[in-house]
């Protein structure tokens, strides 16, 4: 037995089958010279987790078995065939050299063995958090996604993107059929979705806005990947507005602005993500509107998105407003229960994790903001899970988004619950804050003030005060004594369930 399969089999043992299948195991060896033994990660997100959470372990187990082993590293490598199984720990640097790893659309890892590829789940480091962060998911390493870069020599080659190439990296969960369409967001997909599949210009340009986490960036890529897949002749640039603030200045430091030009003028999709960022910067904003009418006149395709409408971005000159809203605007609104619900199935569904309905139905409803911070709780709970084997439950959902779960619930305010109480029990709001004592003024002021004790975190005389100005011993004579009546009056009870159910939906 290699000594690489010896500190394995420690490794299991140790940390237990769950955490060791899904972090350990696809790592492989690569080269042990000179004292170092190298170890292939598949992607960096793994790479990171392992190196912070198993390398002293690695380290401790290999200088047991070989005490020339000095030190471990690991590194993002595909490992050649039998490398993992078979390796020597004498084996050379040039035998086992460490190769790129490719991804594909789907987000499946190309094999790199000779042999079939080991099929580890779906959900690994590269889709979700280490348990008790509230990071977003990792995403993959930036790998070679196909697309030609507009300095490649010849129109029809097809290039690699590195880090320093002109378009950003693009995930490959974000395509077409991993987009869960809902009706805050059926446009907009329709609208990508028609822009990815024409092979003329339908509309030029696409705008999508929207808030936070709601999908915009995951209809870029999607639009990206299908085209590249459909249509790999066409160039595309994907990249932050940022990003083409930051090689525009470079250009004019490096007195090198007309092969700046040259490459965004010459490609036929350019994708601008968040263009808000260029707001008050005219030099960008003047460079991009001229390279946005130099790619309207030769009938390219341009994609921006932000997260305000054209009319509504601040510090964009009027002529750059203008053109942004000159084609199709499509706005992607804030996601509803039922889609909320929709995207967690799907999720659960891709990862091969069964989730009781009851907790998604909980996540859903729980979990407003976004999209992102929804799937960000999902990976908590599923990882949280995996690696202490613990079931999925709504008391441990509870336990493990204790801190995400008090962040999203709703601040509640005591005008909200006034004009609330009001409309129930059909009075004025004006009524809330009068001296009237009859009891169909008074008994709706004492409810409106128990919630606002249970829903708010106000003080009793912060409360008084809301409620013209009276005493904090007021307010709380009132909520004693809707606390008796919610007991011993069944009618009330109901009134009182029901309003705060409308206030915290």
């Amino acid at each position: 037995m290699t000594t690489w399969k010896i500190v394995r089999e420690k490794l299991r043992s140790e940390f237990g089958a769950t955490a060791y299948r899904y972090w350990l195991d696809p790592v492989a060896l690569i080269t042990v010279e000179a004292g170092v033994a190298r170890l292939g990660a598949p992607n960096r997100a793994m790479r990171d987790w392992v190196s912070q959470h198993y390398l002293d372990r690695i380290q401790a187990f290999w200088h047991a078995e070989d005490p020339n082993v000095h030190f471990v590293e690991v590194v993002v490598a595909a490992p050649d065939s039998g490398s993992d199984s078979s390796a020597s720990s004498s084996a050379s640097a040039s035998s086992a050299a460490p190769r790129p790893v490719s991804t594909n659309p789907e987000g499946s890892r190309a094999p790199s063995y000779n042999e079939p590829a080991k099929q580890h789940p779906r959900y690994t480091a590269e889709n979700y958090d280490a348990p008790g962060s509230r990071k977003a998911p990792c995403h993959p390493a930036p790998v070679s996604n196909g697309f030609q870069s507009a300095s490649s020599a010849g129109r029809g080659a097809i290039g690699s993107m590195s880090d320093d190439g002109i378009s950003a990296a693009l995930d490959p969960r974000y395509t077409f059929d991993n987009f869960v369409i809902g009706k805050p967001n059926e446009f907009a997909y329709a609208a990508a979705r028609r822009l990815a599949e024409a092979e003329s210009v339908p509309f030029n340009p696409l705008f999508l806005y929207g808030g936070v986490g709601l999908g915009k960036t995951h209809l870029m890529h999607a639009i990206a990947w299908h085209i590249r897949r459909t249509q790999p002749h066409r160039t595309v640039i994907y990249l932050s507005a940022e990003k083409f603030m930051y090689r525009f200045i470079r250009a004019l430091r490096d007195k090198n602005t007309v092969d700046f030009k040259d490459q965004f003028r010459s490609v036929d999709v350019l994708m601008v993500d968040d263009v808000q960022f260029i707001s008050g910067k005219d030099s960008t904003q003047e460079e991009f509107f001229h390279t946005f009418n130099a790619l309207v006149d030769q009938g390219r395709q341009i994609i921006v998105s932000a997260d305000k409408s054209p009319s509504d971005l601040e510090d964009i000159e009027e002529r750059l407003r203008s053109r942004l809203g000159s084609g199709l605007v499509a706005d992607i609104h804030a996601t509803t229960y039922e889609l909320r619900l929709g995207i967690l199935e799907s999720k659960a569904e891709r990862q091969r994790v069964e989730l009781p309905q009851r907790v998604m139905e909980f996540l859903a409803h729980k979990i407003t903001a976004n999209v992102r911070e929804l799937e960000g709780a999902l990976n908590r709970v599923i990882a949280h899970s995996q690696l202490v084997g613990r079931e999925i439950g709504l008391e441990m959902v509870q336990d493990v988004l204790h801190d995400v779960l008090r962040a999203s619930e709703r601040r509640v305010t005591i005008e909200e619950i006034q004009k609330r109480v009001a409309e129930h029990f059909n009075i004025k709001v004006s009524d809330m804050h009068s001296a009237r004592r009859a009891r169909a003024v008074a008994r709706p002021r004492q409810v409106a003030m128990y919630l606002s004790k249970q829903l708010t975190t106000h003080s009793l005389p912060e409360i008084g005060r809301k409620f013209g100005g009276r005493d904090h011993t007021t307010v709380m004579h009132a909520v004693r004594k809707v606390e008796e009546l919610h007991k011993a009056d069944p009618s009330l009870s109901e009134d009182i369930d029901l309003l705060r159910r409308m206030l915290e939906s």
